[in-house]
Protein backbone atom coordinates (compact mmCIF):
# COMPACT_ATOMS: atom_id res chain seq x y z
CA UNK A 1 0.00 0.00 0.00
CA UNK A 2 2.81 2.13 1.11
CA UNK A 3 4.84 1.37 -2.22
CA UNK A 4 1.85 1.91 -4.27
CA UNK A 5 1.63 5.88 -2.94
CA UNK A 6 5.07 6.56 -3.00
CA UNK A 7 5.08 5.08 -7.18
CA UNK A 8 1.69 7.60 -7.58
CA UNK A 9 3.36 10.72 -5.58
CA UNK A 10 6.85 10.25 -7.81
CA UNK A 11 4.91 9.96 -11.02
CA UNK A 12 3.13 13.34 -9.87
CA UNK A 13 6.47 14.53 -9.11
CA UNK A 14 7.89 13.41 -12.46
CA UNK A 15 4.91 15.03 -14.71
CA UNK A 16 5.61 18.30 -12.59
CA UNK A 17 9.16 18.48 -13.40
CA UNK A 18 9.22 17.56 -16.73
CA UNK A 19 6.42 20.23 -16.93
CA UNK A 20 8.49 23.02 -15.83
CA UNK A 21 11.61 21.53 -17.62
CA UNK A 22 9.60 21.85 -20.85
CA UNK A 23 8.49 25.52 -20.01
CA UNK A 24 12.46 26.52 -18.91
CA UNK A 25 13.66 25.18 -22.40
CA UNK A 26 11.18 26.90 -24.12
CA UNK A 27 11.91 30.33 -22.23
CA UNK A 28 15.68 29.51 -22.73
CA UNK A 29 15.17 29.26 -26.47
CA UNK A 30 13.52 33.17 -27.06
CA UNK A 31 16.37 34.16 -24.58
CA UNK A 32 19.18 32.81 -26.72
CA UNK A 33 17.14 34.00 -30.35
CA UNK A 34 16.74 37.64 -28.91
CA UNK A 35 20.69 37.40 -28.41
CA UNK A 36 22.30 36.47 -31.34
CA UNK A 37 21.74 37.89 -34.47
CA UNK A 38 18.42 37.66 -36.66
CA UNK A 39 18.16 35.60 -39.55
CA UNK A 40 17.67 37.91 -42.87
CA UNK A 41 14.27 36.92 -43.38
CA UNK A 42 13.61 38.27 -40.03
CA UNK A 43 15.72 41.45 -40.95
CA UNK A 44 14.25 42.25 -44.18
CA UNK A 45 10.41 41.93 -42.44
CA UNK A 46 11.46 44.26 -39.51
CA UNK A 47 12.98 46.79 -41.59
CA UNK A 48 9.75 46.63 -44.06
CA UNK A 49 8.31 47.74 -40.82
CA UNK A 50 10.00 50.08 -39.63
CA UNK A 51 10.44 51.88 -43.00
CA UNK A 52 6.18 52.06 -43.61
CA UNK A 53 6.19 52.93 -40.07
CA UNK A 54 8.26 56.20 -40.81
CA UNK A 55 6.26 56.47 -43.94
CA UNK A 56 3.17 56.83 -42.44
CA UNK A 57 4.35 59.20 -39.44
CA UNK A 58 5.75 61.52 -42.86
CA UNK A 59 2.38 61.24 -44.68
CA UNK A 60 0.00 61.86 -41.39
CA UNK A 61 -1.96 58.44 -42.45
CA UNK A 62 -1.71 55.46 -45.05
CA UNK A 63 0.95 55.40 -47.14
CA UNK A 64 0.49 55.25 -51.14
CA UNK A 65 -2.82 55.93 -50.24
CA UNK A 66 -4.53 58.24 -53.64
CA UNK A 67 -7.44 60.07 -54.07
CA UNK A 68 -9.58 57.59 -54.30
CA UNK A 69 -8.49 56.28 -50.92
CA UNK A 70 -9.59 59.33 -49.62
CA UNK A 71 -12.96 59.69 -51.63
CA UNK A 72 -13.82 56.36 -50.64
CA UNK A 73 -12.73 57.25 -46.60
CA UNK A 74 -15.15 60.73 -46.74
CA UNK A 75 -18.11 58.46 -48.07
CA UNK A 76 -17.52 55.42 -45.46
CA UNK A 77 -17.29 58.73 -42.61
CA UNK A 78 -20.49 60.07 -43.78
CA UNK A 79 -22.75 57.18 -44.09
CA UNK A 80 -21.34 56.09 -40.85
CA UNK A 81 -22.40 59.30 -39.12
CA UNK A 82 -26.05 59.34 -40.60
CA UNK A 83 -26.38 55.64 -39.06
CA UNK A 84 -24.77 56.77 -36.01
CA UNK A 85 -25.30 60.10 -35.73
CA UNK A 86 -22.47 62.53 -34.83
CA UNK A 87 -18.66 62.82 -33.54
CA UNK A 88 -15.83 62.36 -34.70
CA UNK A 89 -15.40 59.01 -36.08
CA UNK A 90 -11.45 58.64 -36.72
CA UNK A 91 -11.33 58.93 -32.99
CA UNK A 92 -10.97 55.93 -29.98
CA UNK A 93 -14.45 56.28 -27.91
CA UNK A 94 -13.75 57.73 -24.01
CA UNK A 95 -15.71 55.48 -21.64
CA UNK A 96 -16.60 57.27 -18.16
CA UNK A 97 -17.99 55.10 -15.89
CA UNK A 98 -19.28 55.85 -12.70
Amino acid sequence: MILHQILRLSSIFRSAVSIHLRRNIGLSAIVFNKTKELDPVQKLFLDKIREYNTKSKQAGGPVDAGPEFQKDMNESLARLQRAYGEGDLTKFPEFKFE
